[in-house]
């Protein structure tokens, strides 16, 4: 059984990991996790989106030793505190030293050697360097184990994150955005490059919002490659979207909100051919039901008049434990509220 206070738990944990890591080593960096509330894959093509960083994200931390023989040993820990994945590169070019290399390491590499070809000052010194990242949260859950990790490279090595991000693992960007951000952000990818901007997205109803996992773990570029291959998209629906998406920032009532996330819903179902997750899994919810990022999988936003333990019981009925309310999850919501206590 999962512990229905499993983000609480682990936003402790990660604090006092946080702490300790920062105090141990030559250098720490930190990255939020993400939810993109609106937009999907719309933001590719230009759409304005809302995006959330999360409470919960991923540490990377690095020690230094002088060697002769210099080596970058790297070591990846889940919310546990298990090791989870763990290779050895050498240090000049970043070859693999592993006798038979899993797919991760070679994403690792790639991620190395577009960080020295951006910056080619980048692990220069003979030294060994000894590095560990530590996740916030499980790593099915979707909310940016990538991104973080992308952030956190990004700054060890004094290179852009979004330019990082895609000659890596492309994507809109949006995730590198929120790893970054202390707030609800507005996003949007042009020609130029990233557009983004934190704004105010503090509901007054956001006690009636939960964020529900599904346990159906998307992959993100093969859901990219599915959106691809629907191009060209109509421009009326970017600007449906664009709209909707500032409507929803600044809806003053959970009936106005849920109006609009099921506008949001029919819109992309229609452009993708694809049936909502409501309609799908949820036909008898009485709120409203929203996908998140890649359909069919992750996490949904629900909206509920109900009580937390109705709705709650409601989706454990159904099968799904992972019930997490809106201030627990999204970054800054209780901040929120506590500023609006103090103003009052």
């Amino acid at each position: 059984m999962i512990n229905e206070n499993i983000v609480p738990t682990y936003i402790s944990n990660l604090q006092a990991n946080i702490e300790v890591k920062a105090q141990k080593n030559d250098h720490f960096f930190y990255g939020h996790g993400k939810l993109l509330l609106t937009g999907e894959y719309f933001v590719l093509d230009g759409a304005k989106s809302l995006a959330l960083p999360t409470t919960v994200g991923q540490s990377l931390s690095v020690k230094y030793s002088p060697s002769f023989s210099p080596k970058l040993y790297w070591k990846s820990f889940d919310v546990q505190g298990k090791l989870w994945f763990e290779t050895t590169f050498e240090f000049w070019t970043f070859e693999i030293l592993s006798e038979a290399p899993r797919p991760e390491e070679f994403v690792l590499q790639k991620i190395l050697r577009q960080a020295r070809k951006q910056n080619p000052h980048f692990l220069r010194d003979e030294m060994d360097v000894h590095v560990e990242t530590n996740l916030g949260f499980p790593l099915d859950w979707g909310l940016g184990s990538s991104s973080t990790l992308v952030h956190n490279m990004a700054q060890w090595a004094y290179v852009s994150p979004f330019e990082l991000q895609f000659e890596t693992y492309g994507g809109s960007g949006y995730d590198v955005a929120c790893a970054q951000s202390e707030g609800p952000i507005f996003y949007s990818r042009r020609a130029q490059g990233p557009n983004w901007s934190p704004t105010i997205f503090n509901p007054s109803y956001k006690e009636n919002l939960y964020f529900v996992y599904r346990g159906n773990k998307q992959n993100s570029r093969a859901a990219v490659e599915y959106y691809n291959s629907l191009r060209p998209v109509d421009p009326g629906i970017i600007l449906s979207i664009s709209d909707i998406t500032q409507d929803i920032s600044t809806a003053t009532t959970l009936k106005e909100f849920e109006f609009l996330i099921g506008a949001h819903e029919k819109i992309v179902s229609g452009a993708l051919d694809l049936r909502r997750v409501k309609d799908e899994a949820f036909s008898d919810f009485w709120g409203e039901v929203k996908s998140l990022g890649a359909w069919g999988g992750d996490f949904v936003l629900v909206s509920s008049c109900e009580s937390e333990e109705v709705t709650r019981n409601y989706f454990k009925k159904k099968g799904y434990e992972v019930f997490i309310p809106y201030n627990e999850l999204i970054l800054g919501a209780k901040a929120q509220d506590l500023n609006n206590e103090l103003l009052h």
